[in-house]
């Protein structure tokens, strides 16, 4: 019953719907159409505006997403917590940056891998900047 109802409405309705579609012989007609032949086109095109948009859908850029939720990709993950304690007094320049974004090869000093990762994902983590004060 279901693939009948399908078969007569490609083989019937469809070809009639189409034959009664005030289509114009030329470009320059479409600006001759009244607004009822514009409404009797409205679901063609907007059949045809779709299947235009799934053909090249794969074809355009693709959004830039983070790849994890987590923060954390690859430092010390055998620890339950990471937690790195230096002595302010053992400071030996006056400023150091230590890296917040997980990303740093030479964690827990920054190596400004923040700034790939913000162009990336849209964050905006820097470095926790220590100063040390000159008495």
């Amino acid at each position: 019953m279901v693939l009948e109802t399908i078969s007569r409405i490609i083989k019937v309705q469809l070809p009639a719907y189409l034959k009664k579609l005030p289509l114009p012989e030329s470009i320059g007609g479409f600006t001759k159409l009244t607004v009822s032949e514009w409404l009797r086109l409205l679901p063609l095109l907007g059949i045809l505006a779709l299947l235009g948009y799934l053909t090249i859908r794969p074809f355009l850029p693709k959004k830039k997403k983070q790849k994890d939720s987590l923060i954390n990709l690859k430092i010390q993950k055998e620890n339950p917590k990471v937690v790195n304690e230096i002595d302010i007094e053992d400071l030996n320049c006056q400023n150091v940056c230590y890296c917040r974004c997980w990303r740093s090869k030479t964690f827990p000093v920054c190596d400004k891998s923040h700034l790939k990762h913000n162009e990336l994902t849209g964050d905006n983590v820097g470095p926790l900047i220590l100063k040390k004060k000159i008495l």
